[in-house]
């Protein structure tokens, strides 16, 4: 099995011993902390292509509906708490929200859970995901896929490695991409990138490894359907049909172009001292017009989804789109810079072995936003242009009147960070360990915006400064973890941890006149675990209890006379308490078992401030976070017989509140399973054929959920597909 817990992960043929980030000092086995690994073998295994697919399959995370509330960009939730800027490259922070949609140059996955700003930096409340990206390595090897499937899919795939045998090795690496979406009538991925690596010194002690990464992707994007949870529906409104496209076919777009240069430089001064140092830059271009469903429903029975009330001034089974977005453009482009470097020592002070990683890094970041709509006269004028009643069932999804792009927001953000940070494991024998983080940062933002021009014949030109807003602060994030080992092969750990997470956390974030000046909000983790491989270390047993707390975060101050200038208060505070346990590995050499549950008790202590509190109460005290589902579960087991290898998954994903605001409905989300089979042959040890079969069942659900009191929509699950896969191993 290559995805563990703990450390039996294999790539390439070998032991994955410990995190691919060198600020983890010990192996995975000893580390005290939740950690996740699933590598390229496994999402091939399963032909899990995007980050999204990886994530479905992990107990614990939901998906949100995107940046803007439209259906594109990862928008993820872990352990309860939002991880949109907590997703890490190489270990280094890739904060712009833009759609991963494929993992062709990925070696693996890594989830971490748990307050984590120590080793990601601020934010992080509930963890961060780390990508480990493909680079040239020793060997020779040589691997090509073909692959074809229902709803036209269409696939291929190179990724050779050439030793030059003088310490240089190339790595090339290619994928193109196609397909409609299972399930949906007019959705479609069309993507294709490139990632070429180059290493000298390999074998040596002074290293280089240069690498390159470009991927563009031409998606059609999706809001999904409409859908209301309350006490008049239950999911999907009646009559729509899952498969049914709801924005403007003709219109709907969402173009990604990324590029990544990425320099890693590594010396051995000896056995117990090393020097990692990384420079990366990156741009990440993210242009989308989409239609949101917003606007009025009238249910073919006359009534309201939303009030159970009859329609006013609309027929039934209808939908009026005034009201909501409409050809709405977003351009993005997020610029990042970073270097980071890391010293790696082990000495001894004493009888006390010391495990120490001390480092510094720096990150500049830049973000421009243009935001417009499309549907325009030449003028830039609305005059005539309308948006007629729908077919509730059957929306007309081709726009017919004018297209014409008129910028109507500009904003422009900037964040720089600076971090200084230590790690050190203190061996005392051979059963005690303590480990050990600190880790000091200066993270200083700014975001502006600017005023448009609406008059006539003069629209979409920036006519000054809107707004100008900054944060400066400087953040101290820690953890502590105590380990025993009572024999070899298994260890208990005690951890404690903390987060910070700033105004401007993010270089797409934004901060306002209440909030710039507020003091960084502070989240906890305090974890019990147990880590044991049995069975000759082939498969490997984790069981962890946890508390995640946010134990303040930012929330509204309401006529309180004390406060006049209305800046927002760090009175808002809210627990999510957990067991995660898993099973990696194998069961015997044929049969290998990935499974893993997690349960989140989550609840909000106080969501408005002591003053708003004492005079008006709070009517979100003791709900249930949004997002966060009480029991989640996933399973994955193969079994070899000869040439033939078998598989099957399973992920579960309980209820759970997509909405805990007062106005709106608090109504749960129906839990569901999601199915999925594999069958392998090996013809020789050149040539595999592979069968998958996603949604085995065809279950109908719903992720992405937006449920408002007046709206609200989900994007379907994917439907029954299957893939054949050929791999072609030189």
């Amino acid at each position: 099995m290559q995805a563990k817990e703990l450390d039996t992960v294999e790539v390439h043929g070998e032991r994955v011993r410990k995190a691919s980030s060198s600020k983890y000092t010990e192996p995975l086995l000893d580390t005290p902390q939740t950690i996740t690994v699933v590598t390229s073998e496994v999402m091939s295994q399963q032909n899990l292509l995007g980050l999204r697919d990886v994530l479905s399959t992990l107990p614990g995370i939901t998906f949100g509906a995107g940046e803007g509330g439209g259906g594109y960009g990862d928008s993820i939730n872990l352990r309860g708490y939002t991880a949109n800027s907590d997703i890490t490259t190489d270990g280094v922070r890739d904060s712009a929200q833009y759609t991963r949609s494929d993992t062709f140059n990925l070696e693996a996955v890594e989830l971490i859970n748990g307050a984590n700003s120590v080793y990601s930096g601020a934010g992080s409340v509930g963890g961060n995901i780390n990508l480990v990206s493909k680079t040239a390595h020793e060997g020779e090897s040589h691997s090509f896929t073909v692959g074809a499937g229902s709803d036209r899919y269409g696939r291929v795939t190179a990724d050779s490695n050439f030793d030059l045998e003088n310490g240089i090795a190339v790595r090339l690496n290619a994928m193109g991409h196609t397909q409609d979406v299972p399930g949906r009538d007019e959705e479609f991925k069309h993507r294709w990138g490139f990632a070429p690596s180059v290493a000298f010194g390999l074998g040596s002690d002074t290293r280089f490894t240069l690498s390159y990464l470009h991927q563009h992707d031409n998606n059609m994007p999706q809001y999904g359907v409409p859908y209301a949870l309350n006490a008049f529906n239950d999911g999907p409104l009646p009559g729509v049909d899952p498969e049914t496209y709801y924005g403007y076919r003709n219109t709907s777009r969402q173009e990604i172009d990324v590029d990544m240069l990425t320099g890693v430089f590594e010396m051995d001064f000896s056995d117990n001292l090393k020097l990692r140092s990384l420079g990366r830059l990156q741009r990440v271009e993210q242009y989308t017009n989409t239609t949101a469903l917003q606007g009025s429903w009238c249910l073919a029975d006359n009534t309201s989804p939303h009030t159970g009330l009859p329609c006013v001034g609309q027929p039934a089974g209808t939908w009026n789109p005034n009201g909501g977005p409409r050809g709405l453009v977003r351009d993005t482009e997020n610029f990042i810079a970073h270097s980071q470097t890391d010293l790696t020592a082990i000495f001894n002070i004493g009888r006390i072995e010391h495990h120490l990683v001390a480092g510094v890094a720096f990150s500049k970041e830049d973000f421009e936003l243009d935001t417009g709509t499309a549907f325009r006269n030449a003028d830039g004028s609305t005059t005539g242009i309308t948006y007629p009643i729908q077919d509730l069932a059957n929306p007309y999804n081709i726009w017919t009147g004018p297209v014409n792009y008129f910028r109507t927001g500009r904003t422009r953000g900037s964040l720089n960070n600076q971090a200084v940070y230590v790690f050190d494991t203190l061996k005392f024998n051979e059963q005690w360990m303590l480990n050990l983080g600190a880790r000091y940062e200066h993270n200083e933002g700014d975001t502006t915006t600017y005023a448009i021009s609406t008059d006539t014949g003069s629209v979409g030109q920036v006519t000054g400064v809107s707004g100008r807003f900054k944060n400066e602060d400087d953040l101290f994030s820690y953890r502590a973890g105590m380990v025993y080992k009572p024999v070899e092969n298994a260890s208990v750990y005690l951890s404690y941890a903390n987060s910070k997470t700033p105004s401007k956390t993010s270089v797409n974030g934004a901060c306002n006149a209440a909030t710039c000046n507020v003091d960084p909000e502070t989240a906890v983790n305090i974890e019990l675990g147990i880590k044991w491989e049995v069975l000759a270390n082939r498969l490997a047993l984790t069981a962890a209890v946890f508390r995640n707390e946010r134990q303040n975060y930012k929330v509204a101050d309401l006529n309180n006379p004390e406060n006049p200038s209305g800046e927002q208060v760090l009175d808002g505070k809210a627990r999510v308490d957990g067991l995660a346990l898993g099973a990696a590995g194998h069961i015997t050499p044929e049969w290998s078992l990935f499974a893993n549950y997690t349960f989140l008790d989550s609840e909000v202590l106080q969501s408005v401030s002591d003053h708003t509190s004492a005079t008006d109460g709070d009517p979100i005290a003791g709900r249930e976070l949004s997002q966060t589902p009480r029991h989640s579960a996933s399973l994955w087991t193969t079994y070899q017989v000869d040439s033939w290898l078998f598989g099957y998954g399973a992920s579960y994903q309980g209820s759970f509140y997509p909405n805990n605001a007062a106005a709106a409905p608090y109504v749960k989300t129906n839990a569901y399973w999601v199915h999925r089979a594999m069958i392998g042959y090996q013809l020789n040890e050149r040539v595999g054929l592979q069968l998958n079969v996603n949604n085995l069942f065809d279950e109908e659900y719903y992720t992405s959920i937006r449920n408002n009191a007046g709206n609200g929509w989900a994007i379907p699950g994917e439907g029954r597909s299957a893939v054949l896969t050929a791999t072609f191993n030189f």
